[in-house]
């Protein structure tokens, strides 16, 4: 069993996001885990992230600013693997600094590093070929995302060659400013479900426990990111047991969700 089928074997899972070289990185890290996070999303930043809004925006040039390169994110996956050996990791960003040294290095690295799934927020499924061969080559899940302008005629495509987990965006927007209604990302994740053995997560703009919670009774992950970026900007390298924290929170809101619903 890999080790995404084993997260999402569970029940709803809860999600993670922080950016690579922001604060304590391996201790934050750490710290999401023993808050019961099930995956974990590391983001490598760089200086455009368009999908991304303040509180992501502003992570990434706190990282760029300490000077955190690509080798270094590898690096922390590569420590982060060793001592959480069973929980996935995903790298999420951008194709420059995915594709810049040719991406069979980039898939390797991250078949060293132990790292189960790429996000590139700018590479679409029909320009696959720029990425996903060499990750699928290397062991890596090209994880792709969905959003509420995904249709049926385009939604095959989007599936194709995919793996690890089909990530709803259930905004058109960019991250943590607003959140879907909940009607509309039920409707959009039983359209998805019908369409994908693939576990399902939505994200963006979730904030809550409470706004989770709901989620979490309808789709197989909650992705909380913003949220969790803003207590490593207030706190900086005293986050970590912030971050545990309200991670748990998240993660009783979440993995009680379905049965409370039942």
């Amino acid at each position: 069993m890999t080790r995404f089928a084993s997260a999402f074997s569970k029940g709803s899972a809860l999600v993670t996001f922080i950016t690579a070289g922001d604060g304590d990185t391996l201790a934050n890290l750490d710290a999401l885990v023993a808050g019961g996070a099930d995956v974990i999303e590391l983001g490598m930043p760089f200086t455009d992230p368009m999908a991304d809004g303040p509180a992501i925006q502003a992570a990434n040039l706190r990282a760029l600013g300490k000077g955190t390169t690509t080798a270094d994110i590898f690096a922390i996956a590569a420590a982060f693997r060793s001592r959480h050996p069973q929980v996935p990791l995903v790298l999420m960003g951008y194709a420059n600094p995915m594709t810049i040294r040719g991406p069979e290095w980039f898939a390797a690295e991250c078949a060293k590093a132990g790292v189960d799934g790429v996000i590139c927020v700018d590479i679409p499924s029909e320009e696959d070929a720029e990425l996903g061969p060499a990750l699928r080559a290397a062991g890596v899940a090209p994880i792709r995302l969905a959003t509420p302008t995904t249709d049926a005629a385009r939604l095959p495509d989007v599936l194709n060659g995919a793996g690890g987990f089909l990530y709803y965006v259930s905004v058109a927007g960019i991250t943590g400013l607003q959140q879907a209604a909940q009607a509309s990302i039920e409707d959009a994740v039983a359209r998805l479900k019908a369409a994908t053995d693939l576990p399902v997560v939505v994200g963006f703009g979730v904030r809550t426990p409470e706004q989770a919670a709901q989620i979490a009774k309808v789709a197989d992950g909650v992705v909380v990111g913003s949220a969790l970026v803003e207590i490593i900007a207030a706190h900086g390298d005293a986050a970590p047991p912030h971050v545990e924290a309200f991670a748990r929170t998240l993660a009783d809101a979440i993995h009680g969700a379905k049965e409370n619903a039942a």
